[in-house]
C-alpha cells in the first residue's frame, strides 16, 4: 500500500496558494480550420480624457441600473385622482308628512305665513282655529273652519293658495273630529288641484293625508271603494315623478292593505251575519 508523500515545505520567498500571482497567458495560435478568437485587451485612456480603464483583472463589476418609473399621462392621473374622490351627497328633501306638516302649522304657526299676502286678513280667524284645536275644542274648531273657507273663497277664489291651506286644516280637524270620510274626499280633492297646478310635492302631502284617513275606515267593502280612489291618484302622481315616485314603497304598502279588504270583504260575503266594524267616528 502507497503512502501519500508528506507536504513539502515552501521554500522562503515562494508564494502561498492564496497569494497566487496571475500570469499573463501567450496568445494562443489558432487551430488549423478553427475560427479565429481575440484576446480581449485593456483599452488605454484616450488623449481627449475617454472613460478610465477598468481597474483589476476584470474590472469593476457592472452596476445596475435601476429600471425607469413609468409615469402615467397627465390626462389618465388627473382621470384617476377624479375617480378616487368620492362625489359629495346631494342633499335630501325633507320627507312629506301630510297631516303632520298641518299639525306643525296648527301648534307653532309662523308670524311671517300669518301677514304674508292675501293671508293678512285670513290671520285672524286661522288664529282663532288653531287656538280652538289646541285647546281640544275640536267641533268648534271645524264650524270655524268651514267658515273661513267659504268667506275666503268668495274673495280670493276656490283654488287660490290660501284657500287650498284652509281646507287642508279643515280636512286635518275632519280627522281630529272622527269624520274620517270627509277627511278623505277634502284630502283626495286637494291632491287632483294641486296635481292640475303642477305642485306634485303638496300633492303627495294631500295623497298622504287622504291614505291616513283611509286606513281610518274600518268597513272593508268601503274601504276598497275609497282605496281604488286613492290608488288611482297616487299612481298618476307616481308616474309623474317627484316625491310619489321617490316614496314607491308606500303605495306598494297601500296595495297591500288593499289585499286584505277584498279578503275581509270576502269573508263578509260568506257570513252576511257577521257584523263589519265601522269607519272611525260613524
Amino acid at each position: 500500500m502507497r503512502h501519500p508523500a508528506p507536504p513539502v515545505a515552501p521554500e522562503p520567498g515562494t508564494p502561498t496558494p492564496s497569494t497566487f500571482v496571475l500570469r499573463a497567458v501567450p496568445e494562443a495560435e489558432p487551430l488549423p480550420g478553427g475560427a479565429a478568437t481575440h484576446v480581449l485587451r485593456a483599452v488605454p485612456e484616450s488623449a481627449a480624457g475617454g472613460a478610465a480603464a477598468p481597474t483589476g483583472e476584470f474590472g469593476p463589476a457592472p452596476v445596475a441600473e435601476p429600471a425607469p418609473v413609468r409615469k402615467a399621462a397627465p390626462a389618465m392621473e388627473a382621470m384617476f385622482l377624479m375617480d378616487s374622490e368620492p362625489e359629495p351627497e346631494q342633499p335630501k328633501p325633507a320627507p312629506v308628512r301630510g297631516f303632520d306638516a298641518v299639525a306643525e302649522a296648527v301648534l307653532a304657526p309662523s308670524p311671517a305665513e300669518e301677514n304674508e299676502g292675501a293671508a293678512v286678513f285670513l290671520a285672524e280667524p286661522v288664529a282663532q282655529i288653531n287656538e280652538a284645536v289646541k285647546m281640544g275644542r275640536i267641533e268648534a274648531a271645524a264650524g270655524m273652519a268651514e267658515r273661513a273657507v267659504a268667506e275666503a273663497a268668495r274673495s280670493l277664489g276656490e283654488e287660490h293658495p290660501e284657500v287650498l291651506k284652509l281646507r287642508e286644516l279643515t280636512a286635518y280637524i275632519a280627522y281630529l273630529a272622527g269624520d274620517a270620510l270627509r277627511s278623505f274626499h277634502l284630502s283626495l280633492d286637494l291632491a287632483r288641484v294641486r296635481r292640475r297646478h303642477r305642485d306634485p310635492r303638496a300633492a303627495y302631502g294631500n295623497v298622504q293625508s287622504a291614505a291616513a284617513a283611509w286606513r281610518a275606515v274600518r268597513d272593508p267593502l268601503q274601504g276598497l271603494h275609497l282605496g281604488r280612489d286613492l290608488i288611482g291618484v297616487w299612481t298618476e302622481l307616481t308616474a309623474d315623478g317627484g316625491p310619489a315616485a321617490d316614496d314607491i314603497e308606500q303605495l306598494e304598502s297601500a296595495r297591500t292593505r288593499m289585499g286584505r279588504l277584498a279578503e275581509r270583504a270576502r269573508v263578509l260575503a260568506d257570513n252576511p251575519y257577521h257584523q263589519s266594524p265601522r269607519a272611525h267616528g260613524q
